[in-house]
């Protein structure tokens, strides 16, 4: 049986085709919202006769041409179906009464990376929310989570939510987007009048992919940079130097598959994780290199850094924690560079009164432990264990692969 996404078995549901022909439907996309065969979900949809009267485009935009982060988009018709476009990162974060007037039926069709801090599941959250108050249908066209199942990370704290927190999850959650919103409907107040169409001969755990069906299907970005399966495999940890002196990559060709900074001491930091937490790079490698960005942080400068490759033959997700590795790799930059101003302080995802790495971490406990000379590895690793445990535990009744 081969590999399909939640939009290819809509499109063979006759009995779901002809509501959606009778109903008033929007739908929720972004360039990688596509079918097997990559054709955009807008037009196959539009081509199978549904009725669609609106479109929202998440953050970078339905077409994926902002590039940074909080850049915003603005509403515009759609050039080829005439159908207007409304942005969810403009003026609104959340869908508002106007922009779901007339609806029916929400198709919600993002490809998401796995991740806490990716936005996309946030905006899932705000239209769950906005449709169960509105009694507005929410269908979740599922996509896979080339994550995988494996969690990493500390949970969200309470109170410490934002755009890129919505709740009390891990990092590396390892749900696909329906099971997201399974999950999400447990705990919203109006419940969502849900259905999630599941994937055709989705296997989360198969090789090579562990999540991304890699014999299947190419991979299409679903944001500017999140430009390939191993960015996606890294971003539960490296998404943590945005809130750091550190360059994350951006500006250059593979961002957020980078971590470095000028004049930092790769070769002191590798030694020490060697002999502090080898396990950690069991089954990728860790590799010493050079690189200048264009733009965004250290621009111009070279920087001395290091490249997380995971696509290789000895990649096994269930040894590779991309949080735990880069957590500890911030702590060993702390050890050899005390005076280093590690933290970055500036405008993130419009929490202005938050310090960046806080809000990406969903609170304080991380940048504290870091800074902190008095507590040690083990600390991270017995509460990282303890998420996963419970986690594992928590998701278990919304898993549907």
């Amino acid at each position: 049986m081969k590999f399909q996404f939640g939009i290819d078995q809509l499109l063979k549901d006759s009995q779901r085709l002809t509501r959606l022909k009778k109903a008033s439907v929007g739908l929720v996309a972004h360039p990688a919202s596509v079918t097997s065969a990559l054709q955009p979900s807008t037009d196959v949809l539009v081509e199978a006769g549904v009725n669609l009267i609106r479109l929202y485009g998440p953050q970078h935009g339905m077409r994926g041409e902002k590039q940074d982060n909080m850049i915003e988009s603005a509403d515009y018709t759609d050039p080829i179906h005439q159908i207007p476009v409304c942005s969810l990162y403009g003026n609104y974060r959340r869908p508002t009464a106007d922009m779901l007037a007339g609806i029916d039926i929400i198709l919600f069709d993002l490809q998401d990376i796995g991740c806490r801090i990716y936005t996309y599941i946030t905006t899932l959250r705000y239209f769950m929310e906005a449709c169960g108050e509105a009694q507005i249908e929410i269908w979740v066209l599922d996509r896979p989570n080339p994550a995988g199942r494996p969690i990493d990370g500390l949970l969200l704290q309470p109170g410490q939510e934002s755009f890129v927190g919505a709740d009390s999850l891990p990092c590396r959650h390892g749900l696909t987007t329906g099971e997201m919103a399974l999950w999400f409907n447990s705990r919203i107040p109006h419940k969502a009048d849900l259905s999630v169409i599941t994937m055709q001969a989705y296997d989360i755990s198969e090789s090579p992919g562990y999540g991304w069906p890699a014999h299947n299907q190419p991979w299409v970005n679903p944001s500017p940079n999140a430009s390939s399966l191993n960015m996606a495999r890294c971003f539960p940890g490296t998404v943590l130097i945005e809130g750091t002196q550190l360059s994350e990559g951006r500006g250059t060709t593979t961002p957020l598959e980078l971590i470095g900074a000028p004049g930092l001491p790769t070769t002191d930091i590798l030694e020490l994780l060697s002999t502090k937490a080898p396990d950690l790079t069991q089954s990728i490698i860790l590799r010493p290199c050079y690189f200048e960005p264009a733009f965004h942080k250290h621009s111009a400068t070279i920087c001395s850094g290091l490249q997380l490759h995971t696509e290789l033959p000895c990649y096994c997700p269930d040894d590779f924690y991309p949080y735990t590795l880069v957590a500890t790799l911030l702590k060993l930059v702390r050890e050899l560079l005390p005076e280093y101003p590690l933290w970055r302080l500036h405008d993130y995802e419009y929490e202005l009164d938050r310090i960046p790495i806080d809000v990406i971490n969903g609170g304080p406990w991380l940048r504290e432990w870091v800074d902190d000379p008095t507590r040690d590895l083990s600390e991270l690793f017995e509460a990282l264990a303890t998420v996963r445990l419970s986690w594992s535990q928590d998701r278990e009744p919304y898993l549907l692969y």
